[in-house]
């Protein structure tokens, strides 16, 4: 098995090149890339569409990989998170958020996480290794499984996860290559289908790889702010001592946008260190010439870090200084935060016997 092609990791023109070599019809490529994609899809073997000769191809020298939830965990409010146990042992989580009839999925695109911010559980776990393109797109396929299973009904598959947003576990542009693999398999129309206005990615600030994304695919991107002088934020996040404020705006003025498109400016509000209205004032000043929408993120607590949330009326207040000065502003609603499963809470520890992560909530079965 192990040196079996995995197809989950090969963009519609790298399945070309392979099926070619292979002596297999090109003009079946295409049918092969959407069968190996469709929610369900387990081996070659039920592929009827395929003569035996190629069927027989497929199974000696390719496989297909596939993630099954090692623990499912929901919260009060809906939110779902999936656990998956990887080849090697190793753990990650996606998060299923609904919002009425729609679904957004937060997906990890690594194994823990090397950049370090302080407020952030991942960041706890230290970095084990990148995700391969199979292993990030499989997690969007899982939950499409795990809708279909729940009796979510849609139209067609595309339609059962509206949003991918890669906010999950790890920094996305730090394990680029793989990514962009994936991000050309997920938007693929023969596939899984997902449009660039449907696709987030998100980064607390690399900004040679944002302008690679920028060049290199069409999708949405977050940055990750959370303050606005290099010094507070150097204390927060690591990373800013390499690439600071003015480097990562920088960038940001630079990522092209389509007519319609904005910039969404993730800014974690945080109990007397970044939540004053002079850290408002200052946030406005900084973002002029940007188009963006800013998103004030309640901090969610944990025990094992020291960090409170702003709470309500500073939130508020912040708002209204940047609606102030001309900005679009959400307050965004905390989501799973019962279950471990909100922004910053995302962390693998080992499973007991009942497969649950130490610290979280048994699944709801």
């Amino acid at each position: 098995m192990a040196d079996r092609v995995d197809l989950k990791n090969l963009t519609q023109s790298q399945l070309a090149e392979l099926v070619l070599a292979w002596g297999l019809p090109a003009s079946r490529v295409r049918q092969l890339f959407a069968l190996i994609h469709r929610p369900g899809t387990r081996d070659f073997s039920g592929m009827s569409a395929f003569k035996r000769e190629i069927r027989a191809v497929l199974c000696a020298r390719a496989r297909l990989s596939r993630l099954e939830p090692a623990a499912v965990q929901r919260s009060q409010d809906g939110t779902v998170k999936l656990a998956f146990r990887l080849d090697d042992g190793a753990v990650i989580e996606s998060v299923l958020i609904p919002a009425g009839e729609r679904h957004t999925l937060c997906v990890s695109s690594q194994v823990g996480c090397a950049m370090g911010c302080r407020f952030c559980l991942t960041a706890k776990m230290g970095f084990q290794r990148n995700l391969a393109p199979a292993e990030i797109v499989n997690q969007v396929i899982a939950a499409q499984e795990h809708l279909i299973a729940s009796g979510c009904v849609r139209a067609t598959t595309r339609q059962l996860i509206d949003n991918l947003v890669f906010m999950g576990m790890g920094e996305p542009l730090a394990n680029y290559d793989n990514l962009v693999t994936a991000l050309n398999i997920l938007m693929d129309n023969s596939g899984l289908g997902f449009t660039e206005r449907r696709v987030t990615v998100s980064t607390c600030g690399l900004p040679a790889r944002m302008r690679d994304l920028g060049r290199d695919v069409r999708v949405n991107l977050a940055v990750s702010l959370h303050a606005t002088n290099d010094a507070l934020r150097s204390s927060l996040m690591p990373v800013n001592r390499t690439h600071g404020v003015e480097e990562l705006l920088a960038a940001c003025r630079d990522y092209p946008l389509s007519k319609r498109q904005v910039i969404f400016v993730e800014y974690l509000l945080i109990d007397g260190v970044n939540d004053a209205v002079d850290d408002a004032r200052a946030l406005a000043a900084h973002l002029r010439g940007i188009r963006c929408r800013i998103n004030l993120l309640a901090y969610n607590e944990t025990a094992a870090l020291s960090y409170r949330s702003s709470g309500q009326a500073r939130a508020e207040t912040f708002q209204r200084t940047l609606t102030g000065a001309g900005y679009l502003v959400l307050v965004r609603d905390s989501r799973g935060a019962d279950i471990a499963a909100a922004c910053g809470q995302l962390a693998k520890g080992q499973r007991d016997a009942q497969g649950v992560l130490p610290g979280h909530p048994a699944p709801r079965q």
